[in-house]
């Protein structure tokens, strides 16, 4: 069964959790342009991108593997927020919030996929 993934919230708020990951990297020191900033910047397109792409596949176990790869990337945009708050990058506040959302979209990610099975 196919999915518009138009129409998904987890698609939604993965595509802001994008242009957000963009507005704070900005802020980055320049050295950091080719390291975390752009490995931030490809995690946090690869989530909604994922979602898009299992969408777009023709069964549902096709779309829960990508689902499954858009977990990865929130995981590792995740340890890549705290290292930018150990390295002083991001402030507790913004750290915290994009966890906060990251949690959140893991937790709508997991519950879509259940409801897959």
């Amino acid at each position: 069964m196919k999915h518009n993934f138009l129409n998904l919230e987890i698609w939604k708020r993965s595509r802001k959790l994008v242009k957000d990951t963009y507005l704070v990297t900005q802020e980055f020191p320049q050295e950091e342009k080719f390291g975390l900033t752009s490995q931030m910047r490809r995690c946090a397109v690869s989530v909604s991108s994922n979602i898009a792409e299992g969408c777009g596949r023709g069964t549902n176990p096709q779309l829960i593997h990508f689902l499954d790869i858009a977990i990865g990337s929130l995981c590792e945009l995740q340890t890549q927020i705290y290292l930018s708050y150990d390295l002083t990058y991001l402030s507790k506040t913004k750290a915290e919030g994009f966890i906060k959302e990251i949690t959140e979209i893991r937790s709508m990610i997991q519950g879509f996929k259940k409801s897959l099975k």
